[in-house]
């Protein structure tokens, strides 16, 4: 009876407190070091997130025109990262790959996704890569980087024209390693499988269709010797894959991570810690996590993901972690800052 009640409050959470997490209009601006290879197999109790709300889709605050010095982290997006008119634009892809139904029989399924494409993308030129992830009700679409209005499109082609970042590629997949893949609606725990997808399917195939630092032939290739050039965030649910799965399953593949709000199912820091023990031989490059001190959905996860990690774990410190707390809530005034601070100290070695 206590579990069928635990259900029902779960159900009607999500059916009456949580909404419908939609992706944006076009108008939007939405081992080596261990014997054998991670399983990215979820524990138990990573399991049966509770859902999360529905964000807004268009950030309310008109960001502010503040002047930036060097790697800082800023409390707001400045007009320049957003500001219309730059003829140097890139471009966005919708791909179509095979993969595996994960979540259930392992049959072989189709799934789509996005890719940014810098200003100038040429195949002789060699393009660090970016895995950004969605929340629990969203799909490939929810960052919005699927048109030429895309925000996330917007920042990136600003922050290349300006010389503040070296161009790099962007994938917005689907987080669900599920048949179901298309359906908001389908089992949570279909995000948890998610690395045996990235590892097996997703990544090989970037690889191989894209100009990367990975050698990448149809055959075998080293995946983790070009580890320090992929990395992974992810907005709620997206933030969790990113610590659960990019950070402790699958560091072998992944050197930078970037955690938005991440969902009450993430590891707290001294599980973290434990996890990174399977992988001494891999370092992290960076770890930046922020969240809305006004987020009721994620703000006590996000902080336990962090709290104490730097004490918990050698791995961290001040040269490679930052936690960022500032007014806001579980939406994308939060997330897109996110990106934008994110997307200036990924790949900055």
């Amino acid at each position: 009876m206590r579990k069928w009640l635990l259900f029902l409050g779960v159900v009607s959470m999500c059916l009456f407190g949580c909404g419908k997490e939609e992706a944006p209009t076009a108008s939007s601006e939405t081992d080596k070091g261990a014997e054998t290879s991670p399983s990215c197999t979820p524990t138990e109790e990573a399991k049966a997130p509770s859902p999360s709300p529905a964000p807004t889709t268009q950030p309310s605050p008109t960001p502010t025109e503040a002047p930036e010095e060097g790697l800082s982290f800023a409390d707001s997006i400045p007009y320049e990262a957003i500001k219309k008119g730059n003829e140097q634009t890139g471009t966005i892809e919708k791909i179509t790959y095979e993969t595996k139904d994960y979540f259930g029989d392992e049959s072989t399924i189709q799934k789509d996704a996005y890719v940014y494409l810098p200003y100038g993308y040429n195949t002789d030129t060699k393009y660090n890569v970016l895995y950004l992830m969605h929340g629990i009700g969203g799909n490939e679409k929810e960052w919005g980087m699927y048109n030429d209005q895309s925000r996330v499109k917007l920042i990136m082609d600003n922050l290349i024209a300006n010389g503040t970042i070296e161009p790099f590629i962007i994938v917005t997949p689907n987080g669900r390693s599920s048949k179901e893949f298309a359906n908001t609606s389908s089992d949570y725990n279909a995000f948890y499988v998610f690395g045996k997808e990235l590892r097996n399917d997703l990544i090989p195939y970037i690889e191989r269709n894209y100009s990367t630092w990975a050698d990448a032939t149809e055959g075998a290739y080293d995946m983790q010797a070009t580890r320090e050039h992929r990395a992974m965030a992810g907005l709620s649910m997206g933030g969790m894959q990113t610590i659960n799965i990019g950070m402790c399953e699958c560091l072998d593949l992944f050197g930078w991570f970037g955690a938005f709000s991440a969902a009450p199912t993430s590891y707290a820091a001294s599980k973290i810690s434990t996890e990174l023990e399977k992988f001494p031989d891999y370092d992290i490059k960076y770890f930046y996590a922020v969240c809305g001190t006004e987020d009721s959905i994620a703000f006590a996860s996000a902080k336990g993901a962090v709290n104490g990690l730097t004490t918990y774990s050698d791995r961290f410190d001040d040269s490679n972690f930052y936690w960022q707390t500032l007014p806001g809530a579980h939406d994308f005034n939060i997330w897109y800052l996110g990106f934008y601070n994110f997307s200036r100290v990924v790949f900055s070695e």
